[in-house]
């Protein structure tokens, strides 16, 4: 199918944290709101528009924010509650959308293609974020054009709270006065070695022949092109809730030694963390599996707020496990599973105010890319 015919949504949920935080306490609204870590070491994971124009922005140090916009209010992130809200926004569109992808906590992708000969899809997209709104009390914008890379920069066009639609024969007006910071993919190091190119706008990057940007970005430089262009052929990837990563380990001989089987979810719990930063997944929702040696196999499952901490998921999976093995017969096997999977790179600071356990993770990290998955682990999980 020409692209010309795709019909592809992007719903975005405007300054979310801060937002989330709003449904709550009424005095926070048109005000500056920063969210993250409350202590001067801490990192802003989320502020509003209002905080946003004293020059706060996301990944700042708080000390910093502190000093630009000291009458703001400060607010220790509940990534509980916003997977909560996630969960609903998601529930919604689920029950209505013909194709979506889950991108991250607050974004989804809306296949439509088709759709545009029975409702119109500007129509439809335009109701669906009406009814989520009501339902939430969250404001949403949301982009709808021929492919995702369009749609994702007709959404951040649109905000706050707002809708645009970008048809084919539009693409390339719509692009060309813009920034190539809108481009997705172009982060500050990017759009500063095209800066220095004298490249500022979208139009002058999608005449330079892509030859020469490949030169300059590396293997990135073709698809930064063709976004420049109006280029993505890239599917809406249908999301399901059973999209997961799992490891299980079946014993030569059953065993009865709990202490041993903790020590193995531990480990196991710790390399589904480790893949999960690597791959910048978050999960929702961790299964803990109990073969015994009559082949009886039970699971239980525990739903939690998005993470990718290794702390988070080895307690609950020691957890689950405890509550999964009453029976103390011999185990053939055990495994775990992390499902509800969304994209998203968690500041490992997120909401913390402890910067030497997120180093530590970062510094593990390294090690194990450096020299192997399995070259450094928790004392708890050997043996």
């Amino acid at each position: 199918m020409s692209e010309e015919n795709r019909h592809i949504a992007h719903l975005d949920l405007d300054t979310f944290f801060v937002s989330v935080e709003r449904l709550f306490n009424s005095k926070l609204k048109e005000k500056p709101v920063v969210i993250g870590g409350m202590s001067d070491r801490g990192v802003v994971a989320g502020c509003s528009y209002e905080a946003r124009q004293f020059g706060v922005h996301s990944a700042m140090p708080m000390k910093m924010a502190r000093q630009l916009c000291p009458q703001a209010f400060y607010i220790r992130g509940d990534m509980e509650q916003y997977t909560n809200f996630s969960r609903t926004v998601t529930d919604i569109i689920a029950e209505r959308a013909p194709a979506y992808e889950k991108a991250s906590i607050d974004e989804h992708y809306l296949d439509l293609t088709g759709m545009d000969r029975f409702f119109g899809c500007l129509q439809w997209t335009h109701e669906l974020r009406q009814y989520i709104i009501k339902e939430t009390g969250l404001p949403i914008s949301f982009g709808l054009s021929v492919n995702k890379t369009v749609s994702k920069i007709a959404t951040g066009e649109a905000k706050p709270d707002g809708e645009i639609e970008v048809k084919a024969r539009d693409v390339k007006p719509f692009l060309n006065p813009l920034s190539i910071r809108k481009i997705p993919m172009v982060g500050p190091r990017t759009f500063h070695l095209l800066r220095s190119m004298g490249i500022v706008k979208i139009e002058t990057l999608s005449h330079i022949p892509p030859e020469m940007i490949q030169k300059v970005l590396g293997k990135n430089g073709i698809d930064i092109w063709k976004k420049a262009n109006g280029i993505d052929t890239t599917p809406v990837i249908r999301y399901s809730e059973q999209k997961s990563i799992s490891t299980e380990r079946t014993f030569d001989q059953d065993t009865i030694d709990v202490k041993y089987l903790n020590e193995l979810i531990v480990r196991m719990a710790e390399k589904l963390a480790f893949e999960l930063r690597q791959q910048q997944k978050l999960t929702a929702c961790i299964t803990v599996k109990i073969r015994y040696s009559n082949f009886d196999t039970h699971t239980i499952q525990k739903r939690i707020a998005y993470t990718s901490f290794d702390h988070v998921l080895i307690n609950t999976a020691k957890e689950l496990f405890k509550r999964l093995y009453t029976r103390r017969m011999l185990v053939r096997l055990v495994g775990i599973r992390l499902s509800h999977l969304v994209t998203g790179v968690q500041q490992l600071n997120l909401f913390e105010d402890t910067p030497e356990q997120i180093n530590l993770y970062l510094t593990m990290d390294r090690i194990r890319n450096r020299f192997g998955a399995h070259s450094l682990g928790r004392a708890a999980g050997m043996k």
